[in-house]
């Protein structure tokens, strides 16, 4: 006992160590990404609407993937998304998920090559994501008439439209209250709603977790297709239903990864 005790702590430090210098590398290599492609979005702005969307969003598409291939290398992380490759030729859907931390449009907009995300009005103005976000044309939500009319627009072109409909990162786990803005969207363009689980083992990078706190690895997140749901007719009330099978699907554990995946709660717990 006495000589395997100095080993374990050491073992124990280091690996504390690791996962310090695995938190370093995994936001500067995003940073880095995000700044290295920033000079070729402003040169690439210049380009007609159609082609530089195009080139935007597979620019994002391949950077995200390389940077969560990094992750999966260098940071003890490990991604199971092969759920989304379904949707890659598939028709135009407003896709909606559930928002437990900043990797989630990472996560989706790496498989979807022609991804518009809803996005806050405030990152627009971000040196590292604003370039990027206007060449792709992604929609801010400041002004929802115009959201609405922006995101219809691209719906009928083809894209995949991205949002979150809790509005912003889960407080209140499983799940926050629903916005309306899927709901307007998907009766305006009259499109379909795809949903997604989004499975993980840490609450890392949450709302309630800070910036340049440290996880604990190894990080595993999953995605899983959930129910797609028809064009709606009335907003509040498809609001109301997305929002009550988020809450009954999440309150369960999933069927395929239920020993991986865990709540924030459960998590901090262990």
């Amino acid at each position: 006992m006495s000589m395997t005790s100095p080993l374990a702590r050491c073992g124990k430090l280091l690996w504390t160590a690791y996962e310090y210098v695995a938190m370093v590398l995994g936001l500067g290599a995003l940073a880095l990404i995000c700044l290295v492609w920033l000079p070729f979005a402003l040169l690439c702005s210049v380009l007609p609407r159609r082609l530089g969307s195009f080139v935007g969003r597979l620019a994002i598409m391949i950077g995200f993937r390389l940077y969560l291939h990094f992750l999966t290398v260098f940071c003890a992380c490990r991604f199971d998304l092969k759920a989304l490759d379904a949707l890659r030729q598939g028709p135009s859907l407003v896709v909606v998920a559930n928002h437990p931390s900043l990797l989630d449009v990472v996560l989706i907009a790496s498989r979807l090559p022609n991804a518009v995300c809803i996005m806050k009005a405030a990152l627009m103005d971000n040196i590292l994501l604003g370039a990027a976000a206007r060449l792709a044309r992604y929609i801010h939500n400041d002004k929802p008439v115009r959201m609405v009319r922006r995101a219809t627009r691209e719906l009928h072109a083809g894209a995949h439209l991205v949002i979150f409909p809790e509005g912003s990162r889960t407080s209140n786990f499983p799940f926050d209250g629903c916005t309306s803005a899927a709901s307007l969207i998907a009766r305006h363009a009259q499109t379909p709603v795809q949903t997604l689980f989004i499975d993980f083992s840490s609450p890392y990078l949450g709302k309630a977790w800070p910036l340049f706190r440290k996880p604990e690895l190894p990080l595993r997140f999953g995605i899983r297709l959930g129910r797609r749901f028809d064009p709606p007719t009335r907003v509040l009330a498809f609001t109301a239903e997305l929002g009550d099978y988020y809450r009954s699907s999440l309150s369960q554990p999933p069927a395929a990864s239920a020993g991986t995946a865990r709540t924030p709660e459960e998590s901090t717990a262990s």
